[in-house]
């Protein structure tokens, strides 16, 4: 896959916003929920270098858009938050991991409704602002259903970990240090395993693409754009 110049200034801007302002909205959130580790590590900025791992913000992602993966992700540095500190630890958590996606689809529906203003920008300039749009709903979308998976360190995982009894919460918790590596395993390795045997086991980035195409779909048509 070659891509231009053109075509890395138009993901890059989208890429960044996505990964900052998620990553700051869990910093924010935990704060006003009564913890400020977050705030004082300086986790809550939109400084991108502040957010951005070198292995998965850059590395993966590269990795899996030059092998032809069948679905890129990739990760920021976890923001740190300390449940203990949260007034009401369970729900707390629950909202703290609900701010990331949230404002992913928040930046999506702002995107697509910035759409309707391309008429009034110059030509010159018109479809690279357009592209930028157009990859900003996509990056958000993918992002907001992909951290909505319910594996810890996931923000899905943690919001299920909130709001399941205990007895399934803890052993779900549990596997957060091994998280990224069943993540890998589904997403990546499972699917390889199967492509040897002629099996196609790429289910779950089958539904991971599904349920993205759902959500732009939803922005798409609460802006206007359908």
């Amino acid at each position: 896959m070659n891509l231009s110049l053109y075509d890395v200034s138009a993901w890059v801007l989208p890429l960044v916003l996505a990964i900052t302002l998620h990553e700051a909205a869990h910093g924010f959130v935990a704060h006003r929920l009564g913890d400020n580790t977050a705030w004082q590590l300086g986790r809550v900025s939109f400084n991108p270098l502040r957010h951005i791992d070198l292995f998965g913000t850059v590395i993966l992602p590269a990795f899996l858009l030059l092998s032809h993966s069948p679905f890129l992700f990739g990760y920021a540095k976890p923001v740190p938050v300390n449940f203990r500190n949260l007034r009401n630890p369970r729900l707390d958590m629950v909202w703290v991991a609900l701010a990331g996606p949230a404002t992913n689809i928040l930046l999506a529906l702002v995107a697509a409704a910035c759409a309707h203003a391309l008429p009034f920008v110059p030509p010159n300039a018109g479809p690279w602002i357009a592209d930028n749009l157009k990859n900003t709903v996509l990056v958000n979308a993918v992002l907001a259903v992909f951290n909505m998976m319910p594996i810890p360190p996931l923000d899905g995982g943690r919001v299920a970990v909130g709001l399941l009894p205990r007895a399934l919460a803890i052993p779900l918790a549990r596997l957060e240090p091994v998280g990224m590596l069943i993540l890998i395993g589904i997403l990546i390795l499972l699917p390889l395993a199967g492509s040897q045997f002629g099996l196609n086991l790429d289910v779950i980035s089958r539904i991971l693409r599904m349920l993205t195409g759902y959500v732009i779909a939803f922005v798409l048509a609460v802006t206007g754009n359908v």
